[in-house]
């Protein structure tokens, strides 16, 4: 009840907020990848209060990788039909602000103050030459580690390991138990998720300068090499056999129902851990993953709705509408209780509503802004180009499926693939 009486009231402001356009009936057509499970579930509340607000919604749900997306939005842009808004993220933004082709939301960023509540570290995402283009729906977090508490304690382990030598050593616990130590799935997102968050726990230097900046001699440096070396224990050792041929929700289950002590994933597990009856922070454990380096630290992921111009009224007091909507504190409250990650504005309390992971999360990122630790995801297309984040990912999951692979070789194929694209 609480939930509705939240988005009745927010309904209402957006309504009076909007109520005086002209005589345009603001519309949306949302083209989006949120096709199923909790990720419908959260974009779903965004359409309920779109509606409740006087808006007309509709959604166009591409289901499956990013590059599918992409494709029916390039398709509709070379055919004059550009949608009024769409999932975008990370340098995709830029690429197409370069076009010229999307909307400028700065007098309604001006009005709500955006440039004031929104985390600083998302505003040359959404602005990427100054203006107001996107909207940022939350910031989700990619460098937790997950455990089953009841596995922990069967393996005599106390807490979460702190770091990588921490965690083999847990890991050499829970085999011993006969338990299968991490639950994993290979699949390019999934082995690039646990690989950059490997790279990041043992190097955060390392991580700026070969997933964000693209650099070649730190993609085969030593460091790198380092870094495959403890993929290929993980792989070899630590997960199980089956990994090539599984889904999401039986990784998830392995490490929920205690076939498994650990699961290395984003935030999004949340929602799939509540959806399943769990209790993320009290059956199940969550925390940062391993760092080598002893302070907090935050791998960034951001979901973001981007504007693109359009001619009819409708479309363009939609898209007032729905960035309004989707930066106001009652969307951010509800969309990220949802789907399990935390606002983008920094002014939400998340005493109330939100569980005590969500909680952790938002302290952590406070204290790896102070620290200078922040960072943006490359398996999660916040970083690099999607032409080398794809050349990065292939040879990632190349060698996870690939035994005979040594960490030499795949640092080297890896700089090789993403030089070879330049």
């Amino acid at each position: 009840m609480r939930k509705c009486a939240t988005l009745a009231a927010g309904a209402a402001v957006l309504a009076l907020a909007f109520a005086g356009t002209a005589n345009a009936q603001p519309k949306t057509n949302m083209l989006h990848q949120w096709a199923t499970g909790s990720d419908a579930a959260a974009i779903a509340k965004l359409g309920e209060m779109f509606t409740a607000a006087g808006g007309v919604w509709e959604q166009t749900a591409i289901a499956g990788h990013t590059a599918n997306t992409l494709a029916k939005l390039r398709a509709d842009v070379v055919a004059g039909n550009a949608p009024p808004a769409v999932q975008l993220k990370g340098p995709e933004i830029a690429e197409w602000n370069a076009t010229g082709g999307t909307a400028n939301l700065d007098e309604l960023a001006a009005e709500e103050k955006w440039d004031e509540v929104v985390a600083p570290e998302l505003l040359p995402v959404m602005k990427p030459t100054g203006n107001w283009v996107a909207a940022p729906m939350n910031i989700h977090r990619i460098n937790w580690i997950w455990a089953n508490k009841s596995v922990l304690d069967a393996a005599g382990i106390t807490e979460l390991p702190k770091t990588w030598a921490d965690f083999n050593a847990d890991c050499e616990k829970v085999i011993a138990i006969g338990k299968t130590c991490l639950a994993h799935m290979s699949a390019d997102w999934t082995d690039a998720t646990t690989f950059e968050v490997v790279v990041y726990g043992q190097d955060i230097d390392l991580f700026r300068k070969a997933f964000v900046e693209g650099d070649i001699d730190a993609l085969r440096s030593p460091g790198m090499v380092k870094a495959f070396e403890q993929m290929r224990l993980m792989v070899s050792k630590y997960m199980d056999p089956a990994i090539a041929g599984r889904d999401y929700d039986t990784a998830s289950n392995m490490m929920a129902n205690g076939d498994a002590a650990f699961f290395i994933m984003g935030d999004w597990e949340i929602g799939v851990l509540l959806a399943a009856g769990f209790k993320p922070g009290e059956d199940i454990l969550c925390g940062q993953a391993p760092t080598d380096w002893g302070q907090a630290g935050f791998i960034l992921n951001s979901d973001s709705v981007v504007f693109f111009k359009q001619k009819d009224p409708d479309y363009i007091e939609g898209q007032k509408l729905l960035a309004s909507t989707i930066l106001s504190p009652e969307f951010q409250t509800i969309f990220n209780q949802a789907k399990g990650s935390i606002p983008a504005r920094l002014d939400v309390d998340l005493s109330s509503g939100f569980n005590p992971c969500q909680q952790v999360s938002q302290k952590d990122l406070q204290a790896s802004i102070a620290a200078g630790t922040l960072v943006r995801s490359m398996a999660h297309n916040m970083t690099v180009l999607q032409k080398y984040r794809g050349a990065m990912m292939e040879t990632i999951t190349e060698f996870v499926n690939s035994p005979d692979m040594s960490p030499e070789e795949a640092a080297n194929v890896m700089a090789d693939a993403v030089e070879a694209q330049m």
